[in-house]
């Protein structure tokens, strides 16, 4: 299966709220990637770390993987091929807004969204 593939699949799962196994797809090109790609991965895989930490009640795990999954993907939000990165950035911190928030209602976890859409 080509990298494309791959990393499409891990979209899929992210978008189905899967986040354990997104994470497990993407680190599969992950461990081979390269520069500038590895950060970028890097960091959409800690950032679907940080929202399965969350679905299974670690807070203070969901928000220390999700800010480091911000900080690589803040370093990366220069136009993706399918991914709009920016509308993920600021989506991602609107979660973590409300997620810090005890009067915030229950966040909704934000879509990877194609750049073109």
């Amino acid at each position: 299966m080509s990298e494309t593939a791959i990393f499409r699949r891990g979209v899929e799962h992210f978008n189905r709220r899967e986040f354990f196994v997104a994470h497990e797809v993407w680190e599969e090109i992950w461990l081979e990637a390269a520069e500038p790609e590895k950060t970028f991965l890097q960091g959409l895989i800690q950032v679907a770390a940080g929202f399965h930490h969350y679905q299974r009640g670690n807070l203070l795990g969901a928000q220390s993987l999700t800010r480091a999954g911000l900080g690589k993907l803040d370093k990366h939000s220069q136009q993706h091929p399918e991914l709009d990165v920016l509308r993920l950035i600021s989506s991602v911190r609107r979660w973590q807004t409300q997620v810090e928030s005890a009067s915030a209602p229950e966040p909704e976890f934000p879509l990877l969204l194609n750049r073109h859409s």
